[in-house]
């Protein structure tokens, strides 16, 4: 039965798991590929669309400068958005949640689908670019946000599949944006609005069901600390009432982190425990856009010398698409068998190989007649290769590697990074390609060989552990005894008010004032000598008869006894519980002189009133 409870745990994808997961795919992942890739089919028409609205404001042209500039900022507002998005990734996250940013993030969708679906009806070009930048703003949040998400709802026998499903659908939203961007479709004069406007879809179809589906239940319990809502939640995910073990493991994941509180950029620089995390993501997400994605600009010419005619290139183009998400779909499946690091591995590993045959072939394609065809497979190897583990598994790996406090800045890092290396790729390609020619794609298979080095070295596996497993094995790397050791001297707190009580009473070893050495030997002499001055009074109290004035002088002492008795008694405040005796011993002396008193009224009748208080 144990057995058998232990592999319910492990987690299965209940019906709620799976909807939440394609929804955020699609309305979020979906509109960043779509988005990539609906401007390139209709550029000539959108250019001539620019200089058309220009000469009907002004009755001249735009010039071949200003065209291409014009072009130039439609095309790279889109990274630029999304280095925007990312850097909002850590605020909206942690005040809004998971869920409740990818709800805002529609807001990023649907007015500029809007605002570009109309452009040409109001004639305004400016409204393309300010709508460029927005939904590259949603390309920047949803890149890192929905990974997030779902690494967060997802068991960790499932975390790898489900990771990877946001990559699927930038695939798919890249092929969707390549077969209505065919020329017999929309990508004509009456159809190029609507196609930069279909991207406002999917997310009005994730802000109609989004929220109906539970936020992240580790965003809820640690960040949140709500307990009740984090485990409804979990409930609903996985799909059965016992999810202690679960809570328990959240939990501990919280308890880790308490004194680490919110972990900013500025921060995560700093700490020595998460040192190699952080090299990881900025030298992945670096690799992945550095490692020659920039091949599909020259797959067309490619495709042009190989003896495609130039009315199929785009149905050639739409092929390598589809075999683009053939293969995410594949990486889908496996990531949970062969693991995270070996599919890293392997796909760069194929990409490096790919462009550095596709040089040679380049370079020798006007030689020998077949290097043209050798040229196309190596796109295509290059495109299996980059689908299989560059382009899905780097956003999976901040996830697992960084814990609650830190994930949302490591996806702010890990995001800029990202976009702008595909900012700077991009705008410098061009210049690289001029110069360099064929030879161009030696240096991305040079940035292929590195990273691979690096996973080999570096990056372990993280196939089926929990988050707080991973962070110990990189605390290992990182030369330090816990996840977050700056916080050893706060865990030290609790023992050190364990020996508080013990330093209160005062060891043989403390040093003692000079007045305050002699007390302990001084307890054991008190009781002796008050038994002593007890047998005085006795005397007195036997004398009196015969000694009247005697007595009266005594008794006039005896004034300034009480005195006395109140030092020592303030003393006694201070001294351990042994000194009540002395308190004890007083009383028998109060005693002893109430006897005097009775035995001998007549004597004490003389005596002042004063005396006789006394």
């Amino acid at each position: 039965m144990e057995e058998e409870g232990m592999v319910k745990r492990e987690g299965r994808l209940t019906l709620v798991l799976a909807l939440a997961t394609l929804i955020s795919a699609f309305g979020s992942s979906f509109q960043y590929g779509y988005n990539v890739a609906a401007i390139n089919s209709p550029s000539e028409l959108m250019k001539a669309f620019y200089n058309e609205t220009y000469f009907d404001r002004t009755t001249y042209y735009l010039s071949d400068f200003s065209l291409t500039l014009l072009w130039s900022l439609s095309v790279s507002m889109f990274p630029f958005g999304g280095l925007v998005g990312s850097l909002m990734v850590g605020f909206l996250v942690n005040k809004l949640g998971r869920k409740g940013t990818l709800l805002l993030n529609n807001v990023f969708s649907i007015v500029p689908a809007i605002l570009m679906g109309s452009s040409e009806a109001i004639h305004s070009f400016e409204i393309i670019i300010l709508s460029r930048l927005l939904v590259g703003i949603c390309a920047g949040l949803s890149s890192n946000v929905v990974p997030m998400y779902l690494g967060e709802l997802a068991p960790k026998n499932l975390r790898g599949a489900l990771g990877v499903v946001p990559q699927l659908f930038i695939t798919v939203g890249i092929l969707v944006a390549q077969i209505l961007g065919l020329r017999n479709l929309l990508a004509n004069e009456e159809g190029w609005p609507i196609l930069l406007g279909v991207t406002g879809i999917p997310a009005a179809v994730q802000l109609l069901l989004l929220p109906f589906f539970p936020e992240s239940p580790r965003y809820l319990l640690v960040q949140k600390k709500n307990h009740e809502a984090a485990r409804k939640a979990l409930k609903r995910v996985r799909g059965w009432d016992d999810v202690e073990e679960e809570m328990e493991e959240i939990q501990l994941e919280a308890e880790a982190e308490k004194a680490a509180g919110f972990i900013s950029i500025v921060k995560l620089f700093r700490i020595r425990s998460l040192r190699w995390q952080l090299i990881s993501i900025i030298v992945l997400m670096g690799g992945q856009q550095l490692a020659g994605v920039q091949i599909y600009y020259y797959a067309d010419e490619i495709y042009k010398n190989a003896g495609v005619a130039e009315d199929d290139v785009q149905y050639v183009t739409a092929g390598t698409g589809a075999v683009n998400v053939a293969i995410t779909i594949l990486a889908v499946f496996v990531v949970e068998l062969l693991g995270r690091r070996i599919l890293l591995l392997l796909g760069f590993s194929i990409c490096c190989s790919a462009c550095c045959v596709l040089t040679a072939a380049l370079v020798l394609q006007t030689t020998i007649s077949w290097m043209p065809y050798l040229s196309i497979a190596c796109v295509l190897i290059y495109v299996i290769g980059h689908a299989l583990g560059p382009s899905p598994i780097p956003a999976l790996i901040i996830t697992e590697i960084f814990l609650q406090s830190s994930r949302s800045s490591a996806y702010m890092v890990g995001g800029s990074v990202h976009w702008l290396c595909n900012f700077s790729v991009g705008l410098l390609f061009p210049f690289i390609q001029e110069g360099l020619g064929p030879y161009s794609f030696i240096i991305f298979g040079g940035v292929c060989f590195l990273t691979t080095a690096f996973v080999f070295l570096v990056i372990p596996e993280t196939k089926g552990k929990t988050f707080m497993e991973i962070n110990q094995t990189f605390a290992k790397r990182n030369h330090v005894s816990e996840v977050y050791p700056e916080n050893e001297e706060l865990k030290e707190i609790p023992e050190e008010r364990k020996k508080l009580p013990e330093e209160m009473e005062l060891p043989e070893e403390t040093e003692l004032p000079g007045e305050w050495k002699e007390l302990p030997g001084k307890q054991k002499e008190l009781p002796e000598k008050l038994k002593s001055v007890s047998e005085e009074l006795n005397l007195v109290s036997e004398g009196l008869k015969e000694l009247p004035e005697e007595v009266k002088s005594a008794l006039e002492g005896l004034k300034e006894f009480p005195e006395e008795l109140k030092s020592v008694s303030g003393g006694l405040n201070e001294l351990p519980a042994k000194l009540q005796t002395v308190s004890e011993n007083l009383r028998a002396v109060s005693e002893a002189l109430k006897a005097v008193a009775e035995e001998r009224p007549e004597e004490l009748k003389e005596l002042s009133p004063s005396a006789s208080e006394q």
